[in-house]
């Protein structure tokens, strides 16, 4: 025997066709409602996966030194490239070599940036540089004294300020030919005075060569 219409007990009539959709729609609409927080949970779940497989799957190690900068070499190009002559530092071997390039902001000016054991110091050869180049990339400092070393007269600038210089505290200068060696940075004046005098042959070689 067919089943007549189901009666709902909070009707206590069987349900109407209209009243049918509406409880099918009803049901429908809270089963999608609940889905999406679960789905929203499952999708973080697999991505969390899939970055934790990434991580410990893919092989990494440390990125290779830069290759170490021969000062010399550099030193060398640029003078065949210049036509002139271009000093190559000796300076000690603990002292690392950030950068050897030519500066060309407030002169020609051949740079080069060391990392001595604390601080930083530059040694550039600025390239037919007047005697005003020094302040000027100091940023005003002026000569202070002077001081010797190796038998090559230095002047020493006084930098009252270091904020205001770069973050340069300590400067010497010399002439050297056409040229003009400066020495400067954030560092001790026994430091200073040993990148001064890594170049003294190089200073001596300028003087003997200028007309």
């Amino acid at each position: 025997m067919a089943e007549g219409p189901r009666v709902v007990a909070e009707l206590g009539r069987p349900e109407t066709p209209e009243e049918t959709a509406d409880r099918k729609a009803e049901s429908s609409r809270i089963y999608r409602a609940s889905q999406t927080p679960r789905n929203l949970v499952a999708a973080l779940i697999a991505t969390l996966i899939v970055v934790t497989i990434v991580i410990f799957a893919v092989p990494r190690g440390t990125p290779p030194e830069a290759a170490p900068i021969d000062v010399a070499a550099v030193a060398a190009r640029i003078e065949a490239a210049e036509g002139r002559p271009v000093i190559a530092p000796d300076a000690p071997e603990d002292w690392r070599v950030n950068s050897a390039e030519m500066d060309r902001d407030r002169a020609q000016a051949w740079t080069i940036v060391y990392a001595p054991a604390s601080g930083f110091l530059r040694i550039a050869q600025g390239f037919d540089a007047d005697e005003t180049w020094p302040t000027r990339v100091l940023n005003g400092a002026d000569v202070d004294g002077t001081v010797t070393i190796d038998g090559i007269v230095w002047d020493r600038y006084a930098i009252d300020d270091p904020a205001q210089a770069g973050n340069v505290s300590t400067a010497l200068s010399v002439q050297a030919g056409p040229d003009t060696i400066l020495v400067y940075g954030s560092t001790d004046e026994n430091t200073i005075e040993k990148a001064a005098a890594s170049v003294s042959s190089e200073i001596q070689r300028l003087q003997d060569e200028a007309p």
